[in-house]
């Protein structure tokens, strides 16, 4: 068994290449160790700013040896008369065995000639050679950079390269231009601390060797050394540190050797809203915010960071950081107090002067465009007049503080600012929540708007930004989504679904486009606007309902197919059904329930598809006539119809399915006797007009069972 140590050591790399290159590396190494039939005990991938390193242990020496067995041309070609010819000769000498080894063997296309050979494995370290480069320059991330006067590309120059293999180097160069860079055993130590070169003695003993050199190469180790120490140290000011992960990560990979230190800010600041302190600290220079609170709604005036310098000059780099972060937290407060010098309000009439699309007008035509939607929203939800005059008010407010100045300078605070600024006009608390909830859910994870008027607010001005994005004809493909309209949809069925708003989307986006025409006028981009949007958000529910763990073939069945065009918009028209019908469907699929009514159901529904009846009927009274019946049981199916129809409308009206289904498993025994019992009909009859009864009657039970799902979508348990 043999070791392997790779580093790259480099230039500072940007943190974010280095969390990549390591999730790449651990799934990408042993897949390609495992095509050469190479399989290690163990493979750990290792990331710092200065390098990236794997350490695989436990490797043969060599490939196995493997039986091989090669098709050759076909057997008539290579031999007659009993005699091998040029064509057996040929792959012989190709396959590197005698004429003698060939054998003949019979396939479906006739007798072929076959060898078997054994392919003796090549060694570790030559594979090794080939696959190292590979594993460099085929790393994939942002902003690649060439250096030198070569043509090699990586995030940063590449200064050397650590190729052990046990205690030898395995023999790896890169040409960059005029430069070589050749694989060693010697890497580097801590820029500041041990700036100098550190022989490795085996690829077992690199974390040990590194951390003598003050290098904690172990990103887990960095991690969690960082994370202890910041809380620590909060806890030694009396507050409490809450950790972002994204930062606690990005902060990992920034540093070779952590040790984290306190500063102090003046607490004067602290009279700024502590978002906009925070985003000072955190997005523009990594520190953690120390708070006052495990709720973390007050901040105390101190901040943690974590260092890459020399621990014995720790004073000297807390003053450094208290300086930054002075004149950070300065510019914030201008901004504030300036931008608090005139109320919100009085900011609505500069969107005017902003774009929001170039050929959709201004911030301000958008605001407008929403009230619209608002309007509708309210009429569908019958909200009162004192509530529909907040959400007109908050609407107008919603965008007003993408101009001021805080926003400007840090646009990740829009809305946050809105509503301090709302607040501070004095607005009514519920508008001044809606300026910053209306762009929530910002992510799949994150909260909802928790009041009526933000929700509103937040789907009305993400209906109009699909609407109109939609209308121009910038519709979303593969991964291309620069309005995120993706996310726009998702948010507006999550809002749905999560205060159970019964809102009919169809309504809602027919009056948008309606508004969109007469405002924009029609082009080719309108002529399927309608349908266009209704695929979308059928394909977001399908992928929300999925993330809800329900089987795929239960989704189609309550989304209906292409050509169901009055299915599909039912469940547009009611977002709420849809999910109610699909988390009841996998219920019942998952205690077998299902089971008892699915033969019935499906059944009836290929054969129903045979007749005319349409498919909304559902009184057997109007569609049904009982002087055609031959047998008992079509009177028998005829009057469990009956039975059925109020259990269906009750289902109907209150999304209680249950009802349904015990109504569809009632009558499900009668259905039976009706296709295979002692008195079973022939359904497809002579007589067109029996025929057409029979047909009517499965109709019917397929027209019930709509109401549910479409059971001709459902695979069978």
């Amino acid at each position: 068994m043999v070791s392997y140590l790779l580093e790259v050591g480099t230039e500072e790399l940007p943190a974010d290449f280095v969390e990549s290159a390591i999730a790449q590396w651990q799934n990408w190494i042993p897949t390609t160790l495992q095509e050469q039939l190479l399989t290690p005990q163990d493979i750990s991938v290792y990331g710092t700013p200065r390098r990236l390193a794997v350490v695989i242990t436990g490797l043969a020496d060599k490939q196995p040896d493997r039986e091989q067995e090669v098709k050759g041309p076909p057997a008539e070609k290579a031999f007659q008369e009993g005699e091998p010819t040029k064509a057996a000769q040929g792959f012989a000498n190709k396959q590197g065995v005698a004429v003698a080894d060939l054998e003949i063997r019979s396939t479906e296309k006739g007798d072929f000639v076959f060898v078997k050979k054994t392919i003796t494995g090549r060694a570790t370290a030559e594979i090794l050679q080939e696959l190292t480069p590979q594993w460099i320059f085929e790393l994939e991330g942002k902003r690649f950079m060439r250096w030198g006067d070569g043509d090699l590309e990586f995030p940063r120059p590449i200064r050397w390269l650590v190729t052990l293999l046990d205690d030898q180097v395995l023999p790896v160069v890169l040409e960059n231009g005029s430069e070589t860079i050749q694989g060693e055993n010697t890497s580097w130590g801590h820029r500041v601390l041990s700036n100098y070169k550190i022989p490795i003695p085996r690829p077992e003993q690199y974390v040990e060797t590194l951390t003598q050199a003050y290098i904690t190469v172990d990103q887990q180790q960095r991690k969690s050394a960082i994370a202890q120490q910041v809380h620590a140290q909060a806890q030694a000011k009396g507050g409490y540190a809450i950790f972002d992960d994204e930062l606690l990560t990005e902060v990992t990979h920034l540093v070779e050797y952590p040790f984290v230190v306190t500063g102090k800010f003046d607490e004067a600041f602290l009279k700024v809203p502590p978002e906009v302190l925070t985003t000072e600290m955190i997005s523009h220079q990594r520190y953690f915010p120390v708070w006052k609170d495990e709720n973390a709604t007050e901040l105390l005036p101190y901040f943690i960071t974590a260092s890459n310098g020399d621990p014995n000059k720790a004073e000297i780099i807390i003053r450094g950081n208290e300086r930054v972060i002075r004149a950070r937290l300065a510019d914030g407060q201008f901004f504030y107090d300036a931008d608090l010098a005139k109320p919100l309000a009085d900011y609505v009439p500069e969107l005017d002067k902003v774009t929001f699309q170039e050929q959709l007008g201004t911030i301000g035509d958008k605001v407008q465009r929403i009230q619209n939607y608002a309007s509708w929203v309210c009429d569908q939800l019958a909200i009162s007049q004192p509530e529909r005059e907040q959400i007109q008010r908050a609407v107008q407010l919603s965008k007003a503080d993408l101009v001021t100045q805080m926003v400007d300078e840090f646009p990740e605070l829009q809305g946050i600012m809105g509503e301090k600024y709302a607040r501070a006009s004095g607005e009514q608390e519920v508008v001044a929540k809606a300026i910053s909830q209306h762009y929530l859910p910002k992510s799949a994870h994150d909260d909802l708007p928790d009041n009526r008027v933000a929700q509103v607010v937040a789907i009305s001005d993400r209906a109009d930004t699909l609407v109109s994005i939609f209308g121009l004809g910038m519709i979303p493909t593969g991964s291309s989504d620069p309005f995120a309209l993706r996310r726009a949809a998702n948010g507006i069925i999550s809002i749905i679904w999560g205060h159970h708003l019964p809102l009919n989307l169809q309504q809602l986006l027919q009056h948008g486009i309606d508004d969109f025409i007469a405002t924009f006028g029609e082009s080719e981009h309108t002529a399927n606007l309608f349908s266009q949007l209704q695929e979308f958000f059928l394909q977001r529910i399908r992928t929300l309902l999925s993330e809800k763990n329900i089987d795929y073939d239960l989704i189609n069945a309550v989304l209906g197919d292409e050509t169901d065009q009055a299915y599909r918009q039912r469940a547009l028209a009611g977002i709420l059904d849809v999910r109610a019908r699909a988390l009841f469907l996998q219920q019942i699929r998952d205690n077998q329930v299902l089971d008892m009514i699915y033969e019935t159901v499906n059944r009836s529904t290929r054969l129903a598809a045979k007749g005319t009846l349409d498919t909304q009927t559902l009184d057997p009274e109007a569609v049904i006539d009982p002087n055609l019946f031959e047998k008992h049981s079509e009177q028998a199916f005829y009057e469990g119809l009956k039975q059925l129809l109020p259990k269906t409308q009750t289902s109907l009206e209150q999304r209680d399915y249950q009802q349904l289904v015990n109504g569809l498993t009632q009558i499900a025994p009668t259905v039976s006797n009706f296709f295979d019992g002692e008195d079973s009909v022939l359904v497809m009859a002579d007589d067109p007009e029996i025929q057409r009864n029979r047909l009517n009657l499965l109709g019917l039970l397929r027209n019930h069972g709509r109401v549910l799902a479409d059971f001709g979508q459902i695979v069978k348990s």
